[in-house]
């Protein structure tokens, strides 16, 4: 293992969902492992659960063994458990796989989908769903696409592979196309290349661009066809690819709001507004296309499209 690498856990996922790690302080008041984990794990956990679990031998230790009800209390010890999974709606598509192979798992993921685990979408989350789909409990997403986002999502098949492959998304390699469908201005001049200064604040939803300050998201917008609007709203529809060069959070849903042209069925931009769980039937019109980049470990061209649809858009999506 490398220096500094975090052990795997033990324990095999649970409906594709890692069990949690849980690393003791540098030292404290607790004679036992028991009443650190009370005291830790409260209120979410009562003291009678956590009992239960170490009675049922639910906490392991590095070495995948039940760590005993009195175990003393031992600091910057490391021990794993389950956690009970939350109450989810349950996604109606799963996600296709579009390549597979020794190193990486390529998927076309659904709209409404959380790429990783985490608060109201964890077993329905693009990695658990794809951990059960394959069968390889070791997959680790590359990069990530927001919840609302469809299309081509890659992961990485063990640890080994997970740095060299998430490098080239952090270190700007990845040549990204995207397509989107949002309305037309007949006084925009397009192509041209959008460049602003994105924030998003801790604790916003929404990010926002700042006038006049130094640009760091550039994204090429390009108009590739037009339709009449269906719903009377607006007059006319585009269907947008977006080629961005930088992937600041929310960038190109931001810069196409801020452009008067906000991406047809969009949550957040220009107004929040709520949208149920169970709500799968009005999705963000925003695909992750294309995804292309030079393999960092053998050099090769890999290339990869998605095979989803725009449900907006009335006429089938350009080969790109």
């Amino acid at each position: 293992m490398a220096r500094g690498a975090i052990q795997a856990s033990p324990l095999p996922p649970r409906h594709g969902v890692d069990a949690q790690r849980f690393r003791m302080p540098q030292g404290g008041p607790w004679p036992t492992l028991r009443d650190h984990l009370v005291e830790r794990l409260a209120p979410g956990l009562a003291a009678h659960e956590v009992d239960r679990m170490l009675a049922a031998g639910e906490f392991v230790d590095a070495g995948g063994r039940a760590v005993a009800p009195g175990a003393p209390f031992v600091p910057q010890s490391v021990v794993w458990a389950h956690r009970d999974l939350p109450s989810e709606v349950v996604h109606p598509e799963e996600p296709v796989v579009l390549h597979g192979d020794e190193r990486i798992v390529v998927v076309d993921k659904p709209h409404a989908m959380a790429t990783m685990p985490r608060g109201r979408h964890v077993v329905q989350s693009a990695l658990a769903r794809t951990r059960v789909l394959t069968g390889l409990d070791r997959l680790t997403p590359a990069h990530r696409l927001d919840r609302p986002t469809a299309g081509v999502l890659m992961f990485t098949t063990e640890q080994r592979w997970r740095g060299p492959y998430q490098r080239v998304f952090a270190e700007g390699l990845a040549r990204k196309q995207y397509l989107a469908v949002a309305p037309v201005r007949h006084d925009l001049e397009l192509p041209l290349l959008r460049r602003t200064h994105l924030v998003k604040e801790h604790g916003t939803h929404q990010a926002h661009e700042v006038a006049g300050a130094e640009p760091n998201a550039e994204t090429l917008v390009e108009l590739l066809d037009t339709a009449p609007a269906a719903d009377g709203v607006v007059k006319t529809l585009g269907l947008y690819r977006l080629t961005p060069s930088t992937g600041r959070t929310h960038q190109l849903r931001c810069q196409l709001n801020g452009l008067g042209i906000p991406i047809v069925g969009d949550p957040l931009y220009p107004v929040e507004r709520d949208v149920p769980l169970d709500e799968f039937g009005s999705p963000l019109q925003l695909l992750s296309a294309v995804l292309e980049f030079d393999d960092p470990v053998d050099g090769t061209l890999r290339r990869f499209v998605t095979r989803r649809s725009l449900s907006a858009w009335p006429r089938r999506l350009p080969q790109l």
